[in-house]
């Protein structure tokens, strides 16, 4: 199967009753701000270069966000942070993702997410996250190129530790512990890169700051080129 037909299906995903009707309602009801959108209200589906070595993984979409737009990170302020920053590292041909026509492209880098469809108050439940685990899976079976996976928050990096383990790969025990800039490596697999998330609630307290994610992708162009800095500018 090719990378395009598996996003093709992941989008057509109706398995979670609870995120169905909530990133249907929230597509029919929509936020004052964009009244005149067109919300996609589907799951999303994976975007960036199916050859990339750096996989960005995120915890789900936005409400109002990815779930409006239909490209992950996509339409709210943590997509703003994002993009900005792949940009600053040379990883996008621009800083800004307003929507899926906007001409932005990402130079070895695909983000995806832990849970595809926006759950109500960001917060998955853990039998929707189980349920969406397989298409990690068959994502990771298609993706052979990669050697780093930032994840963005504790629930993604909790979640990659659960795929790559039931993969068959030696994951740390005790599980190492979350933090901004820890780096796990798996034998025989990827290393694990850790970020906060560039939520509101994270870079309007300070907690994440712009000199700190943009550290990140300076780590993870190393890590993706094995200590030598060979993605292209």
């Amino acid at each position: 199967m090719s990378f395009d037909a598996l996003q093709a299906r992941i989008t057509e995903c109706h398995q979670c009753p609870r995120l169905v009707a909530w990133r249907e309602q929230v597509a029919v009801e929509k936020r004052a701000a964009f009244r005149g959108d067109t919300y996609w209200g589907h799951p999303v589906p994976a975007f960036g270069d199916p050859n990339a070595r750096v996989l960005v993984v995120g915890l789900a979409p936005a409400a109002h966000g990815a779930n409006r737009t239909g490209r992950m990170f996509t339409g709210d302020r943590s997509g703003d942070w994002l993009y900005r920053a792949l940009h600053k590292a040379g990883l996008a041909n621009q800083p800004t993702s307003t929507d899926r026509d906007d001409g932005l492209e990402l130079k070895d880098v695909l983000v995806t997410a832990a849970v595809r469809c926006a759950p109500p108050a960001n917060k998955p439940t853990p039998e929707e996250r189980d349920q969406c685990a397989p298409w990690l899976h068959e994502e990771l079976d298609l993706l052979a190129s990669v050697r780093v996976m930032v994840v963005l928050g504790s629930f993604g990096y909790v979640q990659v530790l659960r795929v790559l383990s039931d993969r068959g790969l030696s994951v740390p025990r005790p599980r190492v512990r979350f933090g901004h800039g820890v780096e796990v490596p798996i034998d025989d697999g990827p290393i694990l890169l850790c970020s906060y998330h560039p939520s509101q609630q994270n870079t309007f307290t300070g907690r994440l700051t712009e000199e700190m994610f943009d550290a990140i992708w300076s780590r993870a162009r190393v890590l993706a080129g094995k200590e030598t800095d060979t993605l292209a500018p």
